[in-house]
């Protein structure tokens, strides 16, 4: 089960960066970020409300809240800390960059997420994984080989270097998934739901320091486009909850794997790849497509591989 909820998940997470795209465009990061996640945080707020004070109609359901301790708040305000600085640095990177390139970066999340179960968890990549991720890799250097022909070179453009650490910080985030419910055992509905209340805040306080800030701001100036209102904002919010429902359902099940789920949500790239790539009529998509197969092929490989 938890595998098909790994792959329906995927299918969200594509068309979160198809909206996040969509978004995007000739519009100011910043407050297309908070909007997004204030939208996510409403969407979320009947679960605590019904939970609290009706909680005869969601027992027993998947959506159910029950009480955590303040400590369990505490871990999951320090996982929206970190998806927050995640968040701002792959916002601005995905308005700056063709989201053919973008997104199929962004998935070498799984390679971090690889290595952090080695040296963390103690575990054994198999010789499918090792031969999945040199798949990888040759094909993000063909990714990059394309990205220099629309004057994207990949080891000194600032937008590069934000996926990059986006992508370690996403990666942390996921192995952190990992401690929080299938170590510390919390309910995967409670991390979803209370890190999803906690992100407003979090990215308001972001939205208002870099205001402050003004010139003097590293991201070179939040606020230089005016803020365009676009359905694509409250759909950001709308497919992240779905995406993330179904993710922390696969977490949450007995035996399944974190690092097979974060291979399987790398799959979304083949949705944002296409439907993105089309919808804004990027470049040489025939020729990204050749390094997106490899990537694929990676995943596929890593999918395949012995536990």
């Amino acid at each position: 089960m938890w595998i098909y909820l790994g792959i329906f998940s995927a299918i969200f997470l594509g068309m979160y960066d198809v909206s996040r795209k969509h978004a995007l465009r000739q519009n100011a990061v910043l407050p297309v970020l908070f909007f997004a996640t204030v939208f996510g945080a409403l969407f979320v707020l009947p679960i605590i409300l019904l939970s609290r004070f009706r909680p005869e109609l969601l027992a027993g359901s998947n959506f159910y809240l029950p009480t955590i301790s303040i400590v369990a708040h505490l871990h999951i305000f320090a996982k929206a800390v970190i998806v927050s600085a995640a968040w701002v640095l792959s916002y601005y990177a995905l308005k700056n960059l063709p989201i053919s390139i973008a997104s199929p970066f962004g998935a070498t999340g799984l390679i971090w997420i690889l290595i952090g179960a080695v040296l963390l968890f103690h575990e054994r990549p198999t010789v499918l994984q090792y031969l999945g991720l040199g798949l990888m890799v040759i094909s993000y250097y063909g990714f990059s080989v394309l990205g220099s022909k629309e004057g994207i070179i990949f080891y000194n453009n600032k937008w590069m270097a934000f996926i990059f650490l986006s992508t370690l910080l996403g990666a942390s985030s996921a192995m952190y998934d990992k401690f929080l419910i299938q170590t510390a055992g919390y309910s995967p509905v409670a991390v979803q739901v209370w890190f999803s209340i906690y992100l407003a805040p979090v990215l308001g306080a972001v939205v208002l320091v870099s205001r402050l800030a003004g010139e003097k701001n590293i991201l070179n100036p939040p606020f230089a486009d005016k803020f365009v209102w676009r359905w694509s904002i409250p759909a950001i919010g709308g497919f992240l909850l779905i995406a993330d429902f179904l993710y922390f359902k696969a977490i949450g099940c007995h035996g399944s794997l974190i690092a097979t789920i974060s291979t399987l949500r790398a799959s979304c790239i083949a949705v944002s790849f296409i439907v993105g790539g089309l919808l804004f009529r990027e470049l040489r998509l025939s020729s990204k497509a050749m390094a997106l197969a490899g990537t694929l092929a990676g995943i596929g490989l890593i999918l395949l591989s012995k536990p």
